[in-house]
């Protein structure tokens, strides 16, 4: 803080100085014709005086961000002549800018970034990708105030030594044209007519010869990607989308919406991984074992208990009408009424234009069709993850993808259950299975469930596990499947789990074979390589969704599709990058975990100081009234401040409370925003209230409240 302190006493003193001796009257036109005039027979007489003097004042003058360095400049021209003029002012100038750009960064810099950081965030970015040519297009056009350059740049996250070469060069010309016309000083009559709009235009245009620069760089890097590729004159379609999960029919959607002529490919069902085998029949199957656990538990609300008859294949047939109840949103009649041409078989790319479909519908007499397209999206999702288990292929495992037509076959729920997986998907299929009467094992390698929770929210989730009936496993690597056994080992040695089922849900790898990727050179490793904008090294091919990354949410393929659509459509004019600040997710456990932004355990890595507020749903009227009491709303917080860095929820609803979050996120609402806002009672979504209120407590003003104490006192008499 001291050093803060004597930089700012340090500029003070030479701000009150430049008053203190009327150096304004010195910096004016007719001042330095006067003092220029002066000082040339004692510049002749003692030259390195003068130069040395004339460089701590121009250093200092620039430094100190007072005005004057245009008549600096002119005076250097008068004193040293144009070379020796134009050296000296380029080499001050660039030392006194950089004086007051580090003075700005070290003063400033860190208290703009606490209350601004999340705005600044993107400036820093894109000074981080094109910040010398920004600041070269800045020193060359001298409609920009030196001095506000300095000052503001210095709040950023440019290197200094980015700054001080690009500043160095960036003036030169401007430098040039001063000190050529303080030469001629006896001529000027005003500083209009050396920054005139003639020398000014002349400088915009060196200044943006950067950008033409860069522009002329993108064009020939651009042809040297499609070297070897001889581009359609004419195309049939504006886009194809391989794919019709969530991504791919966002994508579809959002073109035949503007009228643009689109064909989805899809090679099995629509709907993708989502509605035929993933959310929907999940989500479908928690709420039937649901239903059994409350019969089960039906003493927490006054009733005689009763043991469930849980007939499975009645329950599944019950999923599968979900699916068809929900099939007709994504369906081919419905996309083709919005203009959308569906067409069902295997896309494979041909080249960066062309697309060649193995139709599996009958269509095009079995010939494969050929279409040209100015641009194309990959949306082909992902797969669950098999790891190279030994006897894995032998042992009849299932998947999440593959499980409901197996469970359809069953008359009853599967005896003993092996579930190898501690995420999302595998505590979901564990709770439900267990509730609907399975002896279910999950086995995880971490040593924890929701390993990218907080301790104290897996520690929650595996005792929600347990009480449902699942023999919870951390710690346990699963080593080799035989004789309808799973052998894990673990710091307790080797364990075997005996299973009629065994079901891997240890994550999802991306779909990148049999779409001839590979053979135009689109970069692979584990998911398709995008840029900011989502597109491939191929300017008019982008990704969206699961097969993208890095996220693997439905909801989150549907963001990226609306990116990744308008961006191959319309991307010749302007482009958006795909923004994820703010993420929701949600297990859905019995209760609910839900989250959005950073948790604890994410601020720690991150070294973010935060402060936590914490509100437990075993106070929330509607709660009680529910008996659904086990839970609590989590908000991280910057200290002293309501900003909200992420929200972690676990209860009964907690994917739907969370979306007041989500909200608040996105349009950088506060907690005091959320306490001022009217919530029905009784409701679960008070828990959000009454978060922000503790919060309102825990940061209330004391001192403030002592005097308002002493008034009331005061009043009473």
């Amino acid at each position: 803080m001291y050093k803060k302190i004597l930089i700012l006493a340090a500029l003070a003193a030479l701000v009150a100085a430049y008053f203190a001796f009327d150096l304004g009257s010195y910096l004016t036109l007719d001042g330095i014709k006067q003092a220029s005039s002066d000082a040339a027979a004692f510049y002749d007489q003692n030259p390195a005086v003068v130069l040395g003097a004339f460089f701590l004042i121009y250093v200092g003058v620039t430094a100190a961000s007072l005005p004057g360095a245009a008549i600096l400049t002119l005076a250097a021209g008068a004193l040293f002549g144009l070379v020796t003029g134009t050296i000296l002012v380029s080499f001050a100038s660039t030392l006194g800018a950089t004086l007051a750009f580090l003075s700005s960064r070290y003063v400033l810099r860190d208290t703009i970034e606490s209350k601004f950081g999340e705005r600044l965030k993107a400036i820093n970015e894109g000074l981080e990708r094109d910040g010398a040519f920004y600041l070269f297009t800045i020193r060359m056009i001298p409609l920009f105030p030196f001095f506000v350059v300095n000052l503001v740049m210095g709040l950023t996250r440019i290197k200094t030594l980015t700054y001080i070469w690009v500043s160095q060069i960036g003036m030169l010309l401007g430098t040039i044209v001063y000190v050529n016309a303080g030469t001629q000083l006896a001529q000027i009559d005003s500083l209009s007519g050396i920054a005139s709009p003639a020398v000014i235009g002349s400088f915009v245009l060196l200044g943006i010869a950067p950008w033409f620069a860069k522009l002329i760089i993108g064009i020939i890097k651009r042809r040297k990607v499609y070297k070897g590729f001889t581009k359609p004159k004419s195309f049939d379609r504006n886009l194809v989308v391989i794919g019709a999960g969530s991504a791919g029919l966002v994508s579809a959607y959002i073109a035949a919406t503007v009228k643009a002529k689109v064909t989805l490919v899809e090679a099995n069902e629509m709907g993708g991984d989502c509605l035929n085998t993933g959310c929907v029949p999940s989500k479908a199957l928690i709420k039937s074992a649901k239903v059994a656990a409350t019969m089960r538990h039906a003493d927490k609300y006054g009733i005689e208990p009763v043991e469930p008859k849980v007939p499975f294949k009645q329950t599944i047939a019950r999923v599968m009408d979900v699916i068809k109840a929900i099939e007709p949103h994504d369906s081919p009649e419905r996309y083709e009424g919005l203009g959308v041409d569906v067409v069902k078989g295997y896309a494979k790319i041909i080249d960066p234009w062309t697309v060649e479909i193995a139709r599996n519908d009958g269509g095009s007499g079995g010939t494969p069709q050929r279409l040209t397209t100015r641009s194309i999206i990959i949306a082909s999702g992902a797969q669950p993850f098999v790891p190279p288990l030994e006897g894995i292929e032998t042992s009849g495992y299932l998947t999440s993808d593959t499980m409901w037509d197996a469970f359809a076959e069953m008359d009853e729920a599967p005896r003993r259950v092996a579930i190898l997986g501690g995420g999302p998907i595998g505590c979901e299929i564990s709770q439900a299975l267990a509730r609907l009467g399975s002896n279910v094992t999950q086995v995880e390698m971490g040593e924890r469930v929701l390993g990218r929770e907080d301790e104290e929210v897996s520690a929650l989730a595996q005792s929600v596990l347990e009480e449902s009936g699942v023999t919870v496993l951390t710690g346990h690597k699963a080593v080799r499947v035989a004789n309808g056994a799973l052998f894990t080992e673990s710091g307790d040695g080797e364990k075997q789990i005996a299973f009629d089922t065994l079901i891997i849900a240890v994550g999802r790898k991306a779909r990148l074979k049999g779409f001839g990727l590979e053979d135009i050179g689109v970069d692979t490793d584990k998911t398709v390589n995008t840029d900011e904008f989502l597109a491939t090294k191929f300017p008019n091919i982008f990704a969206a969704g699961d097969v993208a990354g890095p996220y693997q949410f439905t909801h989150t393929a549907s963001h990226q599709a609306w990116f990744a659509s308008v961006n191959a459509l319309f991307g010749t004019f302007k482009k958006f990058k795909a923004d994820y600040r703010v993420i929701p997710a949600v297990t859905f456990l019995d209760p609910e975990f839900a989250r959005v932004g950073l948790n604890e355990t994410e601020a720690k890595e991150q070294g973010i100081d935060y402060e936590v507020t914490r509100y437990d749903l075993d106070d929330l009227d509607r709660a009680i009234t529910e008996s659904e009491t086990k839970g609590f709303v989590k908000v991280l917080t910057p200290p002293g401040k309501d900003t909200i860095l992420g929200a972690t929820i676990v209860g009964s609803h907690a994917g739907e409370l969370l979306a007041e979050y989500v909200l608040a996120m996105k349009h950088k609402l506060g907690l005091n925003k959320i306490l001022g806002t009217i919530h029905s009672y009784p409701t679960m979504a008070e828990a959000n209230k009454f978060a922000a209120g503790d919060w309102k407590r825990a940061n209330k003003p004391e001192k403030l409240l002592e005097y308002v104490e002493k008034y009331h006192d005061w009043l009473r008499g």
